[in-house]
């Protein structure tokens, strides 16, 4: 199994519940109707969302990364959703992906400003090539 840990990490200022409320609400919401997968594992900090993910094999992950992805969008949109609702504005969020080994090593996919519209194909596209990356790196 490959842990891999993909981070929504604000650029200074934090994105917690007790800072965007609104935004936790629509999290909330999602998790709630959405069942997440026994490999997803998902955890607040007040340095923003983790969701740490264990995969076997890259190719047989495919619709597990769809839901990785869509709960991903999920909460970024959360955020600049949240904002309009009334949370405080922060500071533009980074989207990280980092093996969870000794290496502790991390790979800034995207730099989201808060209001910018979200391309999921990006997402998917930066998600997929770091993990198959840290994938590679691991097998050697």
């Amino acid at each position: 199994m490959l842990p891999v840990s993909i981070k929504i990490r604000p650029i200074g200022g934090c994105y917690h519940r007790e800072h965007s409320p609104c935004a936790y609400r629509i999290i909330d919401k999602y998790l709630l109707e959405n069942k997440l997968d026994v490999n997803i594992h998902y955890t607040e900090h007040e340095s923003g969302p983790e969701i740490i993910v264990s995969l076997a094999l890259l190719s047989a992950e495919i619709g597990l990364v769809k839901s990785i992805i869509d709960f991903i969008v999920t909460v970024i949109k959360a955020r600049s959703e949240g904002i309009t609702q009334g949370d405080d504005r922060h500071s533009s969020l980074e989207l990280i992906v980092r093996k969870t080994d000794k290496t502790a090593k991390e790979e800034v996919i995207l730099k989201i400003n808060s209001m910018d519209p979200l391309d999921k194909k990006i997402i998917e596209k930066g998600l997929l090539s770091a993990i198959e990356n840290m994938y590679k790196e691991k097998q050697v």
